[in-house]
């Protein structure tokens, strides 16, 4: 099975696939679907970028629609079928822009469940009545926690980036959750890695999965991206990745330690006359959308984010990942750079680091099963860093590298 036409979905979904130019079945697609339509438990391990999201939507968008039975009348098709947890709220909105893209001519309806959006949007929602919850484990957890939210009728739980949720600390909220949900259920578990803390979770939670893997198991940078490392020293570091954006095409996804830095960064870029934008945990959610929504059209070359960032940065075109500072644990390079080289496309991602940084690298490199080629630095990028261009100069600069 290679395409989408040939999996027994409503025609109203086929309609969708193609209008959107859905054609082709990803690997983790093609072995996840037909399992997960017959109503199997399953657990499905594939790196970033390789189509997860249409692997359990679609299924799911099957079953409420097949599930839907007329004579159990209008309160039955307001209950929530359907919850999807996603560690981050950009993820979880990204999530739900799929959903909407599929869902015209389906009567289907979905709510976000996040923190830093309007609560008593959300709220709204689901009391007009909604099959499928897209959540972050937080907020839902407050949401039950208020009795603001029934879960007793879902019959299709997914766990987005189950590695990344206990990365980031919500264990106990999913627990707690999951714990709440009716035990006769589906469960999908999708992740990248499958570390112990999440085998422990699906052992817990899923009955007999089937297992599914695609590529590597283990914390692997995909193979389409080349990984370049520059030993270059702070005060350079801006005059490198200037000189890279002078000579290379393509968006940059630029990635700080901290949020004063990233703001820092990006106002120096623009000051340069680069089309940059920050995105990082401080900004109000509106801000980081209009931030990414800038950086997918073109309006941005450069998004620099803090690692809050990381899973949450779904862009396809993304040409250059730059460590501008290296993360604090390997598994983070490994979400970093595996936000180039997707679908199918080539990327490449260069991390900068200092001459007190070599063990980093080489612990990196062991934990992440990676070779880093080492690459040198020009010597014209060895200089002071140079004050910002006039503003035409910065305006002639910024349309060299507009895309076409």
């Amino acid at each position: 099975m290679n395409h989408f036409s040939e999996l027994p979905l409503p025609p109203s979904i086929h309609q969708n696939l193609a209008r959107n130019c859905f054609k082709e079945l990803t690997p983790v697609q093609a072995k996840a679907i037909p399992p997960v339509l017959s109503g199997i438990d399953v657990v499905a391990t594939a790196q970033t970028g390789t189509g997860k999201t249409l692997a359990f939507l679609l299924p799911i968008m099957d079953k409420l629609l097949k599930g839907a039975k007329p004579e159990q009348g209008r309160a039955a098709s307001r209950k929530i079928r359907a919850l999807v947890l996603s560690p981050t709220r950009e993820l979880a909105i990204q999530i739900a822009d799929t959903f909407t893209k599929l869902s015209p001519g389906t009567g289907l309806n979905a709510a976000v469940v996040v923190g830093g959006l309007s609560e008593q949007t959300q709220l709204n929602a689901i009391r007009k009545g909604v099959q499928l919850v897209i959540a972050t484990p937080g907020r839902l957890e407050d949401f039950m926690n208020r009795r603001l939210i029934d879960l007793t009728a879902v019959e299709t739980l997914v766990l987005d980036e189950a590695d990344r949720m206990l990365d980031m600390g919500f264990l106990p909220a999913i627990e707690k959750i999951l714990s709440a949900l009716p035990a006769a259920r589906q469960s999908l578990f999708f992740s990248a890695t499958m570390e112990q803390g999440v085998e422990r979770l699906i052992a817990r939670h899923s009955k007999n999965p089937l297992r599914i893997a695609v590529g590597e198991s283990t914390m692997k940078a995909p193979e389409q991206i080349d990984l370049h490392v520059y030993e270059v020293e702070n005060d350079h570091k801006l005059s490198l990745l200037r000189h890279m954006l002078d000579r290379e095409a393509g968006s940059f996804l630029v990635f700080a330690r901290t949020k004063h830095g990233s703001d820092r960064l990006a106002k120096k870029l623009s000051g340069f006359g680069t089309r940059a934008v920050a995105m990082h945990g401080d900004r109000t959610q509106n801000q980081r959308n209009q931030a990414l929504a800038g950086f997918r059209d073109g309006r941005y070359r450069v998004l620099v984010a803090t690692d809050v960032a990381a899973r949450g940065i779904h862009v396809d075109s993304v040409a250059h990942v730059i460590n501008y500072d290296l993360p604090q644990a390997p598994q983070d390079f490994i979400h970093r750079v595996g936000r180039t080289g997707r679908a199918g496309q080539r990327g490449v991602a260069s991390t900068f680091n200092l001459k007190s940084e070599r063990a980093e690298i080489r612990r990196i490199e062991r934990e992440c099963k990676v070779m880093l080629l080492r690459r040198p630095v020009s010597p014209e990028v060895v200089r002071e860093e140079r004050e910002p261009a006039p503003a035409h100069t910065g305006r002639k600069a910024a349309a060299r590298h507009r895309q076409p």
